[in-house]
């Protein structure tokens, strides 16, 4: 017998090939030294994936949540006109249909004080999706019902706060009496209605009728919502009514909008945000990027021992190379779980935590998409900046290897290493710019993050160089300062790299910031009108300047004729169909403010063709401004077609001119001849300016007079609208400064990560200098010097470069002037040469108790 009759044969177990074999071996150990490593790439991941993740749960909120946030399936938007009898027949033929008017009023109390609110009049089918909240819940329509001849209104509290009124008081708003019924507490189409600068006041149509607010010209938004019918309401459906409206009423002027794109300026802007944010993540990890580099190259150097081993048992360089990039990438691979796992429990949190901000439509969700490229991000980064430590392991000689510790090798990685860590860094840029919502500022920022980075290492090249040809101090602290900054296996540059890019984003957001508010807080006011006035009657225009010039006799009041109208086409290209850069875009979005005039407004210098003559009778021209002309590609004599009051009015572009924007005068994109809207009705817009700087106009007398004289004209403080703006600046620049903080924090990861790289380098300084009669004080006192030195060079660079930057971006960018801002952004600079020497000495302190005699035993 040869055996046992039907026993299995017996087969070795599996056994995993050599390099990956050798590295899982290894890292037995655990993961000493790349703590920062780790932290570095989860930190960068986890930004980019939470970023992703919540953007994506956001715009499936918009999508899923489209029809509640538009109020139906389709929106009609009209201005200054309700719907023609053919319109309407139209829209009820096509399903259920709800029609709001919106517009700015004054609401007056019976104390005289005012404030401007956002009025939305709504009919009886209010709301068709979704339901209004209310303190105290009742129906809308019971809310909004007129009883002993006074119609309800539901208010946002901030108005009853501003006017000191409770629930139940009554107010004026035009000629009619209006009872705050309710708190307004939430309202399921606010977000595709928009954000205006007064609070919200929920009515009736009918008690906007008796208001007498609604006149020929008067700047109202009329919106249709239609609901389709349950089984026609598909998205074919959907692109049938739309095409269809047009094909039947093509010039009926109205904007639409369909569920699918129910608030398409805050999907834009959700977009811009996240590659903002992505980027920001981009840097984390770039900056992250040098932590891993320093991480690899002291894990080399604690690997010499078994390196040589390895090679001199036979193992080929590539193979030495292979089994320690193995090891490097697993560890990367945790690091990157890690981050994934933040990231993705990020939409969840957010949507948690923004319960109280609803109705921000969050669909909280696993993004597979944006997860794996978070990851790709993160492999991409850890392979760029470890191949090139690694690779110098392939062809240095065993004997230089144990020789290391006393004369490095300054011999570089391989050109094949080099290539691959290129190929890494290229990859890294085409995932950044593929996957960017607008490439070209993607591009900006690598051209921008690889031009820091060559600058960064010339710096710390230069330092190095300065520091070898200086004179050597007689004094010894200052002496081995000097040394330390130049020797081989120096801080120098890592330390250079990781602070510079630190200090250089942190006085670029402080400059910016500084510039922001200055612009908002010091320089407008100072210029600017005190007062804006809507909805002046064409009969009463006369009459109100007179009034303003007998209450504001310190004011100098400018009035011009005004409209609302849509650019129908441009060149005959269709508007929904032009090719307009982002920055000129919003012209062809929406309505926009129309005038004419027989001379060129005030700010206005013609540039570029003729203006018309005063009594010009010919064929409608239009003064366009020259820098969205040219973002438009817009020239003299091209044609555009604007849609007014339901008509289509052609015109020739005549001239081009400057407009001074920044004062905040009364100023349009377009100005047509006077001859253009022969007969059409409109309002009248005004402006109050005080006579000259450092005078003031009695705002609040201004508007008691001006709410007993004129309750039909809505006024706007200039104030007002700049600290609404203010606050939303605020919020971004806390969003910002918030999303920055982890690319600091990676800056900060790094800084230490490079101190503590070189603390074994230290500790057999320390020792032996120590044992040659140094004292604590004295090495105390060298270090110190050293980290001052290139904390303050760091610093230097960090703030140029950072003030060169927050130029670029507030006077290209957001095209505002630049005022040159110091004092937050040295204080920046200040605090990083602090935490620079308060690292480097926490370090210190602790090598420097340590005793000689274990070390000197081993030396």
């Amino acid at each position: 017998m040869h055996g046992f009759v039907g026993a299995p044969a017996s087969h070795p177990a599996p056994r995993l090939p050599l390099v990956p074999r050798l590295a899982l071996r290894e890292l037995r150990g655990g993961l000493r030294g790349f703590g920062v490593f780790l932290a570095c790439i989860a930190l960068g991941v986890a930004a980019i994936a939470g970023v992703s993740s919540v953007s994506r749960s956001l715009t499936e909120g918009l999508a899923v949540e489209g029809r509640r946030i538009l109020g139906g399936d389709l929106a009609f938007s009209l201005v200054q006109r309700e719907a023609s009898l053919e319109e309407r027949a139209f829209l009820d033929g096509a399903g259920r249909v709800s029609a709001i008017a919106t517009l700015r009023a004054m609401a007056i109390a019976d104390t005289g004080e005012s404030a401007l609110v956002e009025v939305k009049a709504v009919d009886g089918a209010y709301p068709m999706i979704g339901a209004v909240e209310s303190e105290p819940a009742a129906s809308v329509q019971e809310l909004l019902a007129e009883r002993d001849g006074t119609y309800g209104a539901l208010v946002d509290p901030v108005l009853l706060d501003r006017l000191g009124l409770a629930v139940g008081d009554v107010v004026s708003l035009g000629n009619a009496r209006v009872a705050l019924r309710a708190r307004l507490v939430s309202e399921p189409d606010k977000i595709a209605a928009g954000v205006g600068f007064g609070p919200r006041l929920l009515m009736s149509q009918e008690g906007l009728a008796a208001s007498g607010l609604v006149q020929p010209g008067s700047l109202v938004r009329w919106t249709y919502r239609v609901a389709l019918p349950g089984a026609s309401g598909g998205e074919r459906a959907l692109e049938r009514l739309e095409a269809e409206a047009r094909q039947r009423l093509p010039d009926a002027g109205w904007q639409i909008r369909s569920r699918n794109n129910a608030s398409p300026q805050f999907a834009r802007n959700i977009e811009r945000f996240t590659q903002f944010l992505t980027l920001v993540g981009l840097t984390a990890l770039m900056v992250g990027g040098v932590g891993v580099a320093n991480a690899v190259n002291a894990f080399v150097e604690r690997k010499l021992h078994s390196i040589a081993t390895l090679k001199s048992l036979g193992a080929p360089g590539g193979q030495v190379v292979a089994v320690y990039l193995t090891q490097v990438m697993i560890i990367a691979a945790v690091g990157i779980a890690i981050g994934l796992a933040v990231g993705a429990a990020m939409p969840f949190a957010v949507a948690h935590a923004a319960k109280s901000l609803l109705p921000l439509p969050l669909t909280p969700g696993l993004a597979p998409l944006e997860l794996a490229v978070a990851a790709l991000y993160g492999f991409l980064t850890a392979l760029a900046f470890a191949l090139g430590p690694l690779g110098r392991a392939h062809d240095v000689p065993v004997s230089a290897l144990f020789r290391d510790e006393v004369d490095p090798a300054a011999k570089g990685p391989r050109l094949r290493y080099r290539l691959a860590s290129l190929a890494a860094v290229a990859a890294l840029v085409a995932v950044a710019v593929v996957f960017a919502y607008d490439r070209r500022v993607a591009l900006i920022f690598i051209a921008a993050a690889a031009g820091a980075f060559l600058l960064l290492r010339l710096v710390a090249l230069g330092l190095m160089a300065l520091a070898r040809r200086l004179p050597r101090p007689r004094r010894t602290a200052p002496r081995l300062a000097l040394a330390n900054i130049h020797r081989p296996g120096a801080l120098t540059p890592s330390l250079v790299l990781s602070l510079g890019l630190g200090v250089t984003l942190l006085v670029a957001l402080a400059m910016i910031d500084a510039n922001i508010r200055g612009q908002l807080t010091r320089a407008l006011p100072a210029q600017a009108p005190s007062f804006f006035f809507l909805d002046i009657q064409n009969g009463e225009a006369d009459r109100f300047e007179a009034f303003l010039a007998r209450e504001a006799p310190q004011g100098t009041v400018e009035r011009v004729p005004m409209m609302r109208g849509r650019v129908v086409s441009l060149k005959g290209i269709r508007a929904s169909d032009y090719k307009a850069p982002e920055e000129a875009a919003w012209v062809l979005e929406g309505d926009r403010g129309l005038t004419y005039a027989a001379k060129p407004p005030e700010g206005s210098t013609v540039v570029a063709g003729e203006w018309w003559p005063a009594d010009y009778a010919g064929e409608p021209l239009v003064s366009f401004d020259r820098e969205l002309a040219q973002e438009l590609d817009l020239t003299i004599g091209d044609r555009l077609v604007v849609n007014v009051l339901g008509r289509n009015i052609e015109a020739r572009i005549a001239n081009l001119r400057t407009v001074e924007w920044r004062t905040l005068g009364i100023n349009f994109v377009m100005v047509f001849s006077p001859n253009t809207f022969a007969g059409a009705p409109h309002t009248h817009l005004a402006t109050l300016t005080a006579n000259g700087v450092g005078k003031r106009v009695d705002e609040g007398a201004v508007m008691r007079a001006l709410a007993k004289e004129f309750p039909m004209v809505t006024s706007v403080r200039v104030r007002d609208a700049l600290d609404a703006v203010n606050d939303v600046v605020s919020q971004l620049a806390i969003a910002v400064r918030a999303a920055s903080s982890v690319a600091l924090a990676a800056s900060l990861l790094v800084l230490g990560g490079a101190l503590a790289a070189g603390h074994q380098t230290r500790l057999h300084d320390a020792v032996v200098l120590k044992t040659l009669g140094a004292t604590r004080a004295r090495l105390i006192s060298a270090f110190s010097l050293e980290y001052g030195a290139l904390g303050s060079a760091t610093a230097l660079f960090g703030f140029i470069a950072g003030t060169i930057s927050a130029y670029v971006i507030v006077t290209r960018v957001m095209r505002l002037s630049f005022t040159f801002e110091p004092g937050s952004a040295l204080a920046a600079a200040l605090l990083a040469i602090v935490v620079t020497i308060g690292l480097g000495l926490a370090g210190t302190w602790r090598i420097l108790g340590q005793k000689p005699a274990p070390y000197l035993r081993n030396l």
